[in-house]
């Protein structure tokens, strides 16, 4: 079984994907906050603000077995207890481990993805990925500025620039040629 640095990391990894989310809004969502019926949280957005962040089945898969028997506390983990005395929020109520850090979740992603194509990764290439396969897929701005939690086109901006092949299948489909009807064979009716 994969240890809980290793669920964590895979959890944590699907997660920041699925939901473009920044790390630091994942990392701070708590165990009674999740909507896993409807596979969304609250999260603090960057300047306090309170959004709602959705994932996909990856997550909701992934979600039970991170979890485990636990009711409450950070959804996310370190694999101990906690050394330095943590403000109750940042703990887990039942062993005492703490709210898994940003550095250690950082550490854990470039660990587990070391041998993966294009690895290690970062957190941030994440969401940047997800952003820009979304752009791929066709969502429009007021998706991706939802998805992101970005207040500004400006700020989203770099995160959508598609590849030369996404904007050649774009320009493809969008192409009057390909909408017209194709020529009849001749001898048919």
């Amino acid at each position: 079984m994969c240890p809980l640095n290793c669920r964590n990391s895979i959890t944590s990894s699907v997660n920041r994907y699925e939901t473009a989310a920044r790390a630091s809004e994942v990392l701070g969502v708590n165990i009674e906050e999740l909507d896993r019926r409807n596979k969304t949280a609250p999260v603090h957005r960057k300047g306090g603000a309170i959004d709602v962040i959705a994932w996909q089945t990856g997550t909701a898969h992934l979600l039970p077995r991170l979890i485990g028997t636990r009711k409450k506390g950070p959804l996310f983990l370190t694999e101990r207890k906690a050394r330095v005395t943590l403000p109750e929020a940042d703990l887990d109520p039942d062993f005492g481990r703490a709210r898994l850090s940003y550095r250690r979740a950082a550490e854990l992603l470039e660990h587990y993805t070391a041998t993966e194509p294009g690895g290690p990764w970062t957190l941030h290439q994440l969401r940047h990925s997800q952003l820009t396969h979304a752009a791929e897929d066709g969502a429009n701005t007021a998706q991706l500025l939802a998805l992101s939690g970005h207040t500004s086109v400006t700020s989203l901006a770099k995160y959508t620039r598609l590849s030369p092949q996404a904007l050649a299948r774009f320009q493809a489909g969008r192409d009057p040629a390909r909408r017209r009807k194709p020529p009849r064979k001749s001898g048919t009716t």
